[in-house]
């Protein structure tokens, strides 16, 4: 199985459609094998994608998603881990552990306009430009 995550400084980034990394890891019975952080091959719900599944993900955990990224990750056959925060090699640990901290629920909002705070961070300021349901 291969998991992705939206990368910055060890940490789940917060926003999907913005990510110009990810980590990758690489589980095989219960136990992770290999990960490497690579850069995002282009920008935008379908273009991410499309990269991750030429990547061959089969999972991505993330922060804050807009709905138009989860259809795509949904069309390309990727299940979605949404609302995660904290360091992403954790974030694995707990997800093989059965025991990652998630919300089905979390999603930017890209139509509404307006900065608040939505969990540990604040809707606008990372140029989500909209709001965060969960």
């Amino acid at each position: 199985m291969r998991i992705a995550i939206p990368y910055e400084n060890n940490m789940v980034f917060q926003h999907f459609g913005h990510t110009t990394r990810f980590a990758m890891y690489d589980v095989q019975d219960g136990q992770i094998v290999s990960s490497v952080v690579i850069p995002a091959l282009g920008s935008g719900h379908g273009a991410l994608a499309g990269f991750l599944k030429n990547s061959r993900v089969d999972v991505v955990i993330c922060g804050g998603i807009g709905g138009g990224a989860q259809q795509a990750l949904k069309e390309a056959g990727i299940q979605l881990y949404g609302g995660v925060q904290g360091e992403c090699q954790a974030a694995v640990e707990a997800f093989v552990a059965g025991q990652l901290n998630y919300d089905p629920e979390a999603r930017c909002d890209h139509h509404d306009h307006g900065e608040h705070t939505c969990g540990e961070h604040t809707c606008g300021e990372h140029d989500c430009g909209g709001s965060c349901h969960h």
